[in-house]
């Protein structure tokens, strides 16, 4: 029984996870620890709604509003289903992310993916006439034409690092910036901006002005009165469909070695600049599927204007892949988890007397510190083999005992002689 748990303890998956746990559990406490000093310290502010506030934090989706001024809790379907719709698009950029990490890429470019695919999906969904085209081909025509603009500009930075060896992080940064103006520009100067209902002109309208929208595949009885729709099926199920690519399949084992040593993996046949590409491609795909699957909902707004600065879906792509140990299947439970922090920070707004801004700093401690998963990981691991070599049997000298041992057999040798 002890061997099992020695096993178990020891794998490199187990490390992996309670890495990401005392994570989690670190940035909760020091979230609840700032509540907490700012309720007790604050002229404005009591003990009372500082506890409020911890329980807001540490169960938020639970949260279910007041009741004669007394907080409550129970199933809240509209929190846990909005939850839901918002980690869509986090886990499609956090597997953007995590793809690329597994191929020794690191993919700062999701933001701008993340706008291409906007573009193309909006405008594919609002230019096709609905009452000639079925809804359903439609959506399916501007979800795959959203993956494929993510995937072109993915190529850009994917390009210049295999045949340029300029580093991508570089390359990316330019083409997010790129992406920025570009999608503006192509708003600014096409008609889709007048397809909007009566006087709203600054931003393309809803998807389901031309009838398009994603299925909610049964998800809006079980979640009433939420934005959840089937992309987080879709968006599970792409999570998985990586999983098989990377760690099943030939191509997956291509990309990881190309990673792991791109001069190593080229001795051995690999081409390591078409693998190169093809990762940052797959990743830019990935980043622009999740756009089209927040904007294809039918029940959001696309604000053409505002658009000159980037999308933060795209950055928080980055600590959703770090707390998953750049994992497919981990990025689905970290995106949800991501998406949990956003509702408690709406929560603690609506239903305490805190402001956004110490929401907003409560949830960028949780995320930053969630990137020192790796670094608790090789705490864990260190300790883990002193342990080991603690338990190795020692010889029965010490290490000055055993050259005073070695020389008299040196001279025993000698007088034998």
């Amino acid at each position: 029984m002890k061997d099992r748990l020695d096993g178990f303890w020891s794998k490199d998956g187990t490390r992996t996870v309670l890495a990401s746990l005392a994570s989690i559990i670190i940035g909760l406490l020091v979230g609840c620890v700032v509540i907490l000093v700012v309720g007790y310290t604050s002229g404005n502010l009591s003990p009372k709604s500082a506890w409020e506030g911890v329980r807001i934090v540490l169960a938020n989706i639970f949260s279910t509003g007041r009741t004669d001024g007394v907080l409550t809790f129970g199933f809240n379907p509209v929190s846990t289903g909005n939850m839901l719709f918002r980690a869509t698009p986090l886990i499609m950029t956090g597997l953007s992310v995590a793809v690329a990490f597994k191929t020794g890429l690191f993919n700062i470019g999701a933001p701008g993916q993340y706008l291409m695919g906007t573009m193309a999906s909006l405008m594919l969904a609002l230019s096709i006439p609905s009452d000639v085209i079925h809804p359903v081909i439609i959506w399916f025509i501007a979800f795959l034409g959203g993956m494929a603009a993510g995937a072109l500009w993915g190529c850009i930075p994917g390009l210049v690092k295999a045949y340029l060896n300029i580093n991508e992080v570089l390359a990316s940064i330019m083409t997010n910036w790129i992406a920025a103006n570009v999608v503006t520009w192509a708003f600014e100067n096409s008609n889709f901006r007048n397809m909007v209902e009566n006087t709203k002109s600054g931003y393309v309208y809803k998807t389901t002005y031309n009838g398009v929208e994603t299925a909610k595949l049964g998800l809006d009885k079980i979640f009433p009165g939420s934005q959840v729709n089937g992309g987080i099926v879709v968006a599970v199920l792409i999570a998985i469909l990586m999983y098989i690519v990377i760690n099943k399949t030939t191509l997956g084992y291509q990309l990881k070695a190309c990673g792991s040593n791109r001069h190593a993996a080229r001795y051995a046949g690999i081409k390591d600049k078409r693998n190169i590409v093809l990762s940052m491609a797959i990743a830019g795909a990935l980043a622009g599927g999740g756009a089209a699957l927040y904007y294809l909902s039918g029940n959001t707004e696309f604000y053409w204007s505002t658009y000159q600065s980037l999308p933060a879906t795209g950055f928080n792509g980055i600590p959703v892949a770090l707390l998953a140990a750049n994992s497919p299947l981990g990025v689905i439970f970290t995106g949800i988890f991501m998406s949990m922090l956003d509702i408690a920070g709406q929560q603690l707004t609506s239903l305490t007397p805190y402001n956004e801004y110490l929401t907003d700093v409560i949830i960028a401690v949780i995320v930053y510190l969630s990137a020192f998963s790796l670094v608790i990981k090789m705490l864990i691991t260190g300790k883990k083999k002193r342990r080991q070599l603690e338990s190795i049997p020692k010889l029965g000298y010490e290490p000055g005992e055993k050259k005073a041992a070695d020389a008299a057999e040196t001279q025993k040798g000698g007088e034998a002689e």
